[in-house]
């Protein structure tokens, strides 16, 4: 039979084990509270946005570019990318860019990716421009100077976090 001073110590224990699991998430939410950010001219409800890197065009526009819109200030923001494609040379010109309310840009990443499917890479955190009101943050996926791109699926978003 367990001594009524080891059942003590068994409940205090447990207590504070169960006090720090309750804290520790909360504590976490509290420093990085991000909310996807919608496509602009998305369809539906989702913020990821599916997409198939096309050809550039003489005339008109490419599908290059996804801009999404800056709903409200935020502090940071992050771009995530994730490869649909099977094909294992697949290669993934990317661009990342803050669009702000005088009209002016930042470019915040410029690489070429190669991650196998379902796989892809978190940009950032990219932190607000003192100074600047950011309106849209761009996601450029495809350019003309890499032609091997074409037919190269993926999908997108982009958060903003207080």
């Amino acid at each position: 039979m367990l001594s009524r001073s080891f059942l003590r110590l068994a409940l205090a224990c447990g207590a504070a084990l169960i006090a720090l699991e309750v804290q520790a998430p909360a504590a976490g939410l509290a420093q990085s509270r991000c909310t996807f950010l919608p496509p602009i001219g998305g369809k539906g409800m989702t913020p990821v946005v599916a997409k198939t890197v096309g050809p550039g065009k003489i005339i008109g526009n490419t599908n290059w570019n996804t801009d999404f819109l800056v709903t409200r200030p935020y502090s940071s923001y992050k771009f995530f990318f994730t490869a649909n494609s099977s094909d294992a040379n697949a290669s993934y010109p990317v661009e990342g860019y803050m669009k702000f309310s005088d009209g002016s840009n930042l470019q915040v990443f410029n690489e070429t990716l190669s991650p196998s499917i379902g796989t892809g890479r978190m940009f950032g955190p990219y932190p607000a421009v003192p100074g600047k009101v950011a309106t849209e943050m761009n996601f450029k996926v495809g350019a003309s100077s890499d032609p091997d791109a074409l037919g190269y699926s993926y999908r997108i978003s982009v958060q903003g976090c207080r």
